[in-house]
């Protein structure tokens, strides 16, 4: 169009550069990687709470919202309090997270995302609900008159809007971005350039009178959940936006001044794609070392004795990061100030030397500790200080 070329539903990668291609690549194998690891079902769920609060704290953020993770994972939990001169955030908040609810149970349900203006009115209408709006602004319903975007961007016209967002739709859902069903990693690629593609054509044409940030990240979180990436990393594009606003915002200006060129703008959305994936899998790792820990201290004590329960909860009580003085480990749970209770000191000392034995403590200055590097033995072998190397799993104490 004539006053926005940049609006052209156009795509052209072979401009990417190959840390692009490598970056995908890798989004690729971490998502597959992350959707075959089976956790316990509290661990899931409590990771499908976390996620769900990052991306809507990410997602708010970046319009301006105040409010910290910790208070988004209580609006997840439905128990956010907040002073009445912050309702409003509150309500931006639970209207992004009931849009993300909305979307995946979608997903789940029907196994596609629904990408059409009506689809797009509908979530710009759930991002907007209950808010204090600009007169002109009506909450699903595209804008009637110009819009700037901070202080030097001019959203479409407004009498294109519904043209140009049933065109930007049509592209989409267009053979540029159809999947094959026969090359996972090809569909891949093609889900996340479709997902992106649609965050920064609704951030262009900017069809709403306000809201148009949100509608556009949620659009491409139901694109990627759609395409298989697990809901949990779905939301992970948002936060990479959030934690480097600035670039994010100079990467969608530098795209439309470019005259439409997103090969800058999608290797820094791969890039930040990768590594919030690897910070991901780092705690599904930890959790997973944590469970394999516990296991193999409760393989070591395999009869029912007071004693072997006592001294299997004893070295799982303890860090493994600080050394524990003695005085206080017969109080490290309740369980264990229980079972010590009616011991003397030789009844501890005789657990410690026991443990010490078995090599799952170790003694040090100040205290006790758990060797919970022996969980390195249980890894495949690699050179100290490369990349894989996992001694950072266990960290020196000092």
């Amino acid at each position: 169009m004539t006053s926005h070329p940049w609006i052209s539903f156009q795509l052209d990668v072979k401009g990417a550069g190959w840390e692009f291609w490598n970056h995908i690549g890798e989004a690729h194998s971490k998502c597959r990687h992350l959707a075959r690891t089976p956790l316990p079902p509290a661990i899931a769920r409590n990771m499908e709470q976390v996620y769900l609060a990052k991306g809507a704290q990410a997602s708010a953020a970046i319009e301006g919202n105040s409010l910290n993770e910790e208070q988004a994972m209580a609006a997840v939990e439905k128990r956010l309090e907040v002073p009445e001169s912050q309702e409003y955030l509150k309500q931006e908040l639970d209207n992004v997270i009931e849009a993300l609810a909305a979307i995946e149970k979608e997903v789940h349900e029907t196994g596609s995302f629904d990408l059409t203006p009506e689809s797009l009115r509908e979530l710009n209408r759930k991002v907007l609900t209950g808010l204090e709006l600009e007169d002109h602004v009506v909450p699903g319903e595209f804008r009637t008159q110009g819009i700037l975007v901070g202080t030097v961007y001019r959203g479409a016209p407004a009498q294109d809007c519904e043209y140009l967002v049933q065109t930007m739709c049509d592209w989409l859902n267009g053979p540029d971005f159809h999947p094959d069903g026969g090359d996972h990693a090809r569909d891949f690629l093609f889900a996340v350039l479709k997902a992106i593609a649609a965050h920064v054509y609704i951030a262009w044409i900017h069809p709403f009178g306000d809201g148009n940030g949100r509608t556009a990240r949620l659009v491409e979180f139901g694109i990627l959940a759609a395409a298989g990436v697990p809901s949990v990393a779905a939301h992970l594009l948002s936060n990479h936006y959030n934690q480097t606003r600035a670039n994010y915002y100079r990467q969608l200006e530098n795209a439309s001044k470019s005259g439409g060129d997103l090969n800058p703008l999608l290797a820094y959305a791969a890039k930040g794609f990768v590594d919030q994936l690897q910070q991901q899998l780092n705690s599904v790792h930890d959790w997973i070392l944590e469970a394999t820990w516990t296991n193999y201290v409760h393989s070591l004590f395999t009869d029912s004795t007071a004693t072997a329960k006592r001294q299997r909860d004893l070295v799982l009580a303890l860090p493994s990061d600080d050394y524990v003085p003695r005085a206080r480990l017969m109080g490290l749970t309740p369980g264990l100030a229980e079972a010590y209770a009616s011991k003397k000191s030789k009844t501890l000392t005789r657990d410690i030397n026991a443990l010490e034995q078995l090599e799952l403590i170790d003694r040090g200055p100040g205290g006790y500790r758990a060797r919970r590097e022996i969980m390195l033995s249980f890894m495949p072998r690699v050179a100290p200080g490369t990349e894989n190397d996992r001694s950072d799993l266990f960290p020196a104490v000092a």
